[in-house]
């Protein structure tokens, strides 16, 4: 059965102001997304305990105040009211055997295969339950592996499949800096050809922390790329607010368009034209965006921001609205941050969902279950965290005030979620090394 916590979740205003203030410091050890423990030593891990969501779970906007910034701008997709009271929530292995699994992912081209990416470097395909024996994709020997760096984005170009060859990445290289970059497949399907390799995009990293790594195509084929701030704790450069710099940014660039640029900039991204600010910029005012996913039949964009010493949080920028402030380094959550009272709201877009740390340490953003397999779950945002292994679940369609659920404690070292192309939707297990399906019974 699921339990209820005390979330609630309205249309929201994209300059609502926080209820209360947080205190706030430096470090950020306790916050680390979760490649900070992935690799083989454990001792990187966060250590936060495994504090029960019970006690303090993830709390939202409640009321209506216009659509202004609504995470739920979008919710004509909706297929009506999620009732997520009463399930029976369970995880089904899928496969297992994996190295620190950091995420899964579909190629969408209707072979119904999965891609297992691990922080050391490969990605393997899994069809029909079965790993092959040979990886998709090895950049073992091109990357940085250990804490917060490896392998940590994987993302098809749209209508893969055929003609259509390229896949992109995104790895810390061997100097920790981040590179996005494109593959293609060659005769073999199975197979990426590492050979086709091409720097997309190149960005210096001035700490090893928070390198966000998550890749995504919007409903434009307009590729997301997620950037931290550049880490330490607390931003002490303030990059994340600066628009001349890429880092603490969801940024949104053209990598399809045929030429030999490695992208183009979108016509219709929000700061073109501006000498104040770069071009590639979709969003900013991220910490560490590790996990965001876009939704199919809406085009809203969801992310999970991790926090820094209190407070984790879920974003939406609903489809069409470009150049939203989330708020770091003035606010975690929907607290002030820097300073730590008395910061303005004006201009920021509030969390849709935010929880202390008595619930967790880092936040795992999923996606909208649009499958078949557990009707109940359908139009349900299913998140969680890394540290306690409680699974979330809210109605991503409501504009209403609402209660949302704990969907189960997993007991899981959950770093991801992924969909398959039917829309079901898997986690990966850091500490077994298992990829799992959700699934649910009334």
């Amino acid at each position: 059965m699921v339990a209820i916590v005390s979330l609630v979740v309205g249309c929201g205003d994209a300059n609502r102001s926080a209820g209360t203030t947080a205190s706030s410091g430096a470090a950020s050890g306790s916050t680390s997304p979760p490649a900070a423990s992935a690799a083989a030593s454990a001792s990187a891990s966060p250590s936060t305990g495994n504090p029960s969501a019970s006690s303090v779970g993830p709390t939202a906007p409640s009321g209506s105040q216009g659509s202004s910034g609504s995470p739920t701008a979008s919710a004509a997709a909706s297929t009506g009211p999620v009732d997520l009271a009463d399930l029976s929530v369970d995880l089904e292995q899928v496969v297992g055997g994996f190295s620190d699994p950091l995420l899964v992912a579909n190629a969408g081209d209707g072979t119904g295969r999965l891609f297992v990416v691990e922080q050391g470097g490969k990605v393997w395909v899994v069809e029909n339950g079965q790993r092959r024996d040979r990886p998709f994709l090895d950049l073992s020997d091109d990357i940085s592996v250990g804490g917060e760096r490896g392998l940590l984005g994987l993302a098809f170009a749209p209508g893969f499949g055929g003609a259509e060859r390229r896949l992109y990445v995104d790895y810390t290289d061997r100097d920790g800096n981040t590179v996005v970059a494109e593959l293609q497949v060659g005769s073999d399907p199975n197979v990426a050809d590492a050979s086709t390799l091409r720097t997309i995009l190149h960005i210096d990293q001035p700490y090893a922390n928070h390198n966000g790594g998550a890749l995504a195509f919007d409903d434009e084929r307009m590729l997301l790329v997620a950037l931290g701030d550049g880490g330490s704790g607390g931003d002490p450069q303030g990059r994340a607010q600066n628009l001349k710099e890429l880092l603490g940014k969801i940024l949104r660039l053209d990598v399809l368009s045929p030429g030999d640029a490695a992208y183009a900039i979108p016509r219709d991204n929000p700061f073109v034209g501006r000498t104040d600010a770069r071009p590639e910029i979709l969003h900013y005012g991220m910490r560490n965006p590790w996990r965001l996913s876009v939704d199919p039949p809406t085009g809203d964009l969801w992310i999970g921001d991790v926090g820094q010493n209190a407070w984790e949080e879920v974003d939406v920028a609903p489809r069409g609205q470009r150049g939203l402030n989330f708020g770091w380094n003035a606010w975690e959550g929907r607290h002030c941050y820097q300073p730590p009272s008395g910061c303005s709201p004006k201009g920021i877009t509030m969390p849709v969902v935010e929880y202390s740390h008595s619930a967790g340490c880092t936040v795992i953003g999923g996606s909208i279950y649009r499958g078949t397999g557990s009707p109940a779950l359908r139009g349900a945002y299913l998140f969680a965290d890394y540290c306690s292994g409680t699974l979330w679940g809210i109605d991503a369609g409501s504009r209403a005030s609402q209660e949302a659920h704990t969907l189960l404690e997993t007991g899981r070292t959950i770093s991801s979620f992924g969909t398959g192309e039917d829309g079901e939707m898997y986690l990966t297990d850091l500490g077994s090394g298992d990829v799992l399906r959700i699934v649910a019974r009334r």
